[in-house]
């Protein structure tokens, strides 16, 4: 099993299959991890994250499962058949998705089961978001609850901002795997994300491994920025 913490994961966000396997082939010698999401998985399915994990590098799917308990196993069997060694579910959910899972994960693996980990609150939204769609919790109570929940359903970890680490740390043990997006070093922009840490913030919160897209793939030297990257993370 690979390890994630502290480590930094490319996001390899697109539906251009040549430029993903370009970018995942510059990137691997680097080092740490590298992301598929849904808009590249549903373009170009399983074969796409074989394919990207015979480069060496441990691949996150991040597909974010939410249905009932059995298609939710079923299709958790399925990403454990690609080979990821990571993928993530949705802890809006609810315990018995969750737990159909983790289960679905140890079904489909070959060998031992990939990390399943929950998205909290994605980091496109903030407290005026979470009020227009009627959650009465602000969203630092939201994560941690949530949080909680996945632990408590045999999950790895948790897809959450750096900046509710430190209670997530505190409630659910330093075993737990934060993984951190809306990552943007201090040399980069926003883009759509809006709840946002530097690389040193977010290793300083107690974050394990850092997702980074745009910071990376839009460089004009992809490589050099993952390197300066990584160096930052080492750093903190």
């Amino acid at each position: 099993m690979h390890d994630t913490r502290p480590s930094l994961c490319v996001a390899l966000d697109g539906s251009d299959r040549d430029w993903i396997v370009d970018m995942a082939g510059r990137l691997a010698p680097i080092g740490g991890w590298l992301k598929l999401g849904l808009e590249a998985f549903t373009a170009h399915g399983p074969q796409l994250v074989r394919e990207v994990g015979r480069l060496g590098r441990p691949v996150f799917l991040d597909v974010k499962l939410h249905d009932i308990p059995n298609t939710v196993r079923r299709a958790a069997a399925n990403c454990a058949r690609t080979g990821a060694a990571m993928f993530n579910v949705h802890a809006a959910g609810g315990s018995d998705m969750l737990a159909a899972a983790v289960d679905g994960a140890s079904d489909g693996a070959a060998g031992d089961r990939p990390k399943v980990i929950a998205v909290t609150l994605l980091t496109s939204l903030d407290a005026g978001d979470l009020e227009r769609l009627g959650v009465a919790s602000g969203p630092d109570e939201l994560v941690l609850r949530w949080a909680t929940l996945a632990r408590d359903a045999g999950l790895d970890g948790v897809v959450a901002s750096a900046r509710e680490a430190p209670e997530i740390r505190a409630a659910c043990g330093d075993d737990f795997l934060i993984v951190t997006p809306g990552i943007r070093p201090p040399w980069a922009a926003k883009d759509d994300q809006r709840r946002t840490v530097t690389p040193y913030e977010a290793r300083r919160l107690g974050a394990d491994l850092l997702v980074v897209g745009r910071p990376v793939t839009g460089a004009d030297d992809p490589a050099a920025a993952a390197r300066r990257l990584l160096d930052e993370i080492s750093r903190s």
